[in-house]
């Protein structure tokens, strides 16, 4: 590799292989044209899977093969297709294997109109995600309005063609014009705060005109801010920007597109001539509803007059069937009073039959049986517990120790009070109690004859 790509090279004493000639070519190119834009439109698009991208830019004379990589590729923010003008940016390079001149990109921005076809479509994409474009927001125009708001500019065939279709087709409406520039830098602005005083200013509708132009001409209706503006109106708005074929930003969010600014007219101007046929036809049909129905109100009152009767017939009626009334009233009621009596009579019979006096005599009877048989078993039951008494006392008299002690025998017990019942459970000295058939004795133990007896000389 040669060190000065711009070396000349002298024919006579160096001959180069093609891929010398192609490498020193290329960085030739990569060292002149590091870094450069060309403008031009892309055609041959080709996106293999690999992520890079590869077209060709051209213009009306000449063209060029283009290479943008995978990790450029993924920084552009726009679709690229065949047809789109575009400003690229990249160095002048060459691919050795081919020998085919090359641009190596790294930037790829709109250019010209195509920049303004995308920031359209982009912005038109991003409202109609937000609903602004949805059929639900639209409102309904006036079949009849009164007064009509023209937010244009105040010069120009767009203001005279609206004016001149409603002075032909409705030369009632009112119309106001709130003037406002629709090209250049101040456009967007006046138009949003054009469109916010005629929503205060209470008209039936509003009309958005613009005459016809390129592009850049109509793009003050194609911002963000006009549209809000449009779709925060309460009032009911008109778009008619431009010809026919053109489109516009502003066309998507108002109420009703209108293809041109009088064709905007004539959707809010009711034409006089068809009114005024309309309202021939509705007098005639209510001519004849008016004389149908005069006609059947006078059958029915001939019905009603024929079945109309005296007022004193009725009453005459009426005070017979009183009569009538007041007779079955007095059949009924004799009716009941001998129904209630038969039933009265009845009960009584059935509460003699059951007289609590002879119930109450049973009681006195049986009450006077108790009262003499009660003290005769109070006496046997008495004695009868006097003998059980008597023989139980004998009984606990025969096991009772006091008879035992009675008859000469004692009991001893030591100091907790337990009974002596064996010689060897008392100690030589020890002092107990003996308990008489009558009394105590306290007593000590001299000797109990099972251990030597030794007293002490103390005591």
């Amino acid at each position: 590799m040669i060190k000065d790509p711009f070396q000349r090279l002298n024919l006579d004493r160096e001959v180069l292989s093609v891929s010398q000639l192609n490498n020193r070519a290329r960085l030739l190119l990569e060292d002149v044209f590091a870094s450069i834009w060309v403008e031009g439109e892309i055609s041959n698009l080709a996106k293999p899977a690999s992520g890079h991208i590869y077209f060709t830019l051209k213009d009306s004379q000449a063209q060029v093969r283009c290479a943008l990589f995978r990790q450029n590729a993924a920084r552009v923010r726009q679709a690229l297709r065949d047809g789109l003008a575009v400003k690229v940016r990249g160095k002048v390079s060459l691919f050795e294997g081919r020998g085919d001149y090359q641009l190596i990109l790294d930037a790829v921005e709109p250019a010209g109109d195509g920049a303004l076809r995308l920031a359209f479509e982009a912005l038109k994409e991003k409202l109609s995600g937000e609903g602004l474009f949805a059929a639900e927001r639209k409102v309904a125009l006036p079949a009849h309005p009164r007064r009509i708001g023209i937010v244009s500019s105040p010069t120009g065939a767009v203001i005279r063609d609206i004016v001149s279709v409603f002075r032909r087709r409705a030369p009632q409406v009112e119309l106001t014009l709130i003037p406002t520039a629709v090209q250049g830098r101040e456009a967007t602005g006046q138009i949003v705060r054009a469109l916010q005083l005629a929503d205060r200013r209470g008209f039936d509708a509003l009309i958005l005109a613009r005459g016809g132009g390129s592009l850049e001409d109509l793009w003050s209706f194609n911002e963000e801010a006009v549209a809000r503006a449009i779709d925060a109106c309460a009032t009911p708005i008109v778009s008619a920007v431009g010809h026919e074929t053109d489109v516009s930003i502003s066309d998507f969010v108002a109420d009703v597109r209108a293809p041109t600014p009088s064709a905007a007219a004539e959707l809010l101007a009711p034409d006089s001539s068809e009114l005024v046929q309309r309202l021939h036809g509705l007098q005639r049909r209510l001519l004849l509803y008016i004389k149908g129905r005069l006609a059947r109100e006078h059958m029915q009152l001939d019905g009603l007059r024929r079945r109309l009767r005296h007022p004193g017939e009725r009453l005459r009626q009426q005070a017979q069937r009183l009569d009538d009334l007041e007779m079955r009233l007095q059949r009924a009621f004799t009716r009941q009073l001998t129904a209630r009596q038969e039933r009265l009579a009845r009960l009584q019979t059935r509460l003699a039959g059951q007289h609590p006096e002879r119930a109450l005599q049973l009681l006195r009877q049986r009450l006077a049986s108790l009262a003499e048989r009660l003290p005769r078993a109070m006496r046997e039951g008495l004695k009868e517990r006097r003998l059980q008494l008597h023989s139980q006392m004998q009984t606990l008299n025969a096991v009772s120790p006091l008879a035992t002690l009675g008859r000469g025998y004692s009991i001893l017990l030591d100091e907790r009070g337990r009974a002596i019942r064996r010689a060897g459970d008392t100690q030589p000295g020890q002092r107990l109690k003996a308990r008489l058939g009558e009394g105590e004795l306290d007593v000590r133990v001299e000797d109990n004859h099972v251990q030597p007896a030794t007293l002490s000389l103390l005591d």
